[in-house]
């Protein structure tokens, strides 16, 4: 698997180098396969690539037409424009490349609007680079869709090894997008979500907090492991009063917690959540209980949804580039989908932290 890392100083840059790579490779990719279609047919490569283009239809007879389109076919060519391409049965135009998207972990979208957000940011970014959602496909459902039609997949979120299996034994065109480096064979889009723990606890620290609560799911969790990981290399012992596991919103688990803190059971002085959802509820348990506390609790998490930006106080948080992310898994798709790379690469995009007014200084 070949790596790219953007840098965040030089996140742009490198960025546009990757895509500049893809799209040089897809230019010559194109050149090549129009010169294997004339060799295959008997005919030139301007007269294959009028056909195939649609610029000229006189340009052939309709045998030579179909021949064409039937190399074409046969080598699984698609031109620059889709709309342009590849006939089915001989006469109808092939429609623009369709995407099915998988949720691999949610039910729906409004479960998570991380997802929500980032699946915008998808349908924006294939709309740009005239491709289509065919399908979107939930978690209950990804065993029983048929991906085979699609012209390639993308999937959002972890998914488990049978899912994958499942997906790449009907559609060998698949891009994933998630928080954890997952290692599989097929292209990947992901920001560490280690990383953003790390950053996130770093920051913490540097207030200086020890006593820290973690909010959110515990189970093969890299933000988890972050957080663990922090408090070990900062000789901080590890409380496991503090650690809460939830896949929800959160607000039961931390309402727990924070009762213990009032009668004096336990005692924390900030809290780190798994993703703004949790967040955003502890934000607003913590409001609500405002007067019984002797001093403000500090709140960060990750995501930097668009609600973060409207709690009170405002949510500090590590910002995932979700418009980045999207723009480059539909890139890789499509240049997968042309046949330009065949060894499975991931593109791991820099987290960053956004400071606001949710982290205070511990006294």
């Amino acid at each position: 698997m070949q790596t790219f890392v953007f840098h965040c100083e030089n996140c742009c840059r490198w960025q546009s180098s990757v895509i500049l790579i893809f799209h040089y490779r897809r230019e010559l990719y194109t050149a090549m396969s129009l010169k294997k279609i004339a060799s295959m047919v008997g005919t030139s490569i301007s007269t294959v690539s009028r056909v195939l283009n649609n610029t000229s239809p006189t340009c052939a007879s309709k045998e030579l037409q179909d021949k064409i389109w039937a190399a074409a076919r046969e080598i699984n060519y698609q031109p620059n424009e889709s709309a342009r391409s590849l006939q089915k049965s001989g006469t109808a135009a092939r429609s623009l490349p369709h995407i099915s998207i998988i949720l691999a972990r949610i039910s729906s979208l409004e479960e998570d609007p991380f997802f929500l957000e980032l699946f915008r940011d998808l349908e924006v970014e294939l709309l740009k680079q005239k491709a289509s959602v065919d399908h979107i496909v939930y978690a209950d459902e990804s065993f029983r869709q048929n991906l085979s039609d699609s012209s390639g997949v993308i999937i959002l979120g972890r998914c488990s090894d049978k899912l994958l299996g499942s997906i790449t034994a009907q559609n060998r065109n698949v891009v994933g997008i998630w928080r954890n480096p997952m290692n599989f064979n097929v292209d990947e889009v992901v920001c560490d979500g280690k990383k953003a723990a790390e950053l996130a606890m770093k920051y913490l620290f540097s207030l200086g907090h020890q006593r820290i609560a973690y909010i959110g799911d515990c189970s093969f969790e890299s933000r988890y492991v972050g957080y663990c990981d922090m408090l070990i290399r900062n000789n901080i012992p590890m409380d496991f009063e503090l650690i809460k596991q939830a896949t929800g919103d959160g607000e039961a688990e931390f309402s727990a917690l924070l009762e213990k803190k009032l009668t004096g059971e336990t005692e924390f002085t900030a809290v780190f959540c798994a993703n703004d959802k949790t967040a955003i509820h502890v934000l607003k348990l913590l409001k609500e209980k405002k007067r019984q506390l002797k001093q403000p609790i500090s709140v960060i998490s990750i995501d930097n949804i668009e609600a973060s930006q409207n709690t009170q106080p405002y949510l500090t948080t590590i910002h995932i580039p979700r418009s980045e992310m999207a723009h480059m898994a539909v890139s890789l798709l499509l240049d997968r989908i042309a046949r330009e790379h065949r060894e499975a690469v991931r593109i791991e995009f820099p987290c960053r932290i956004v400071e606001r007014s949710s982290c205070y200084q511990q006294k």
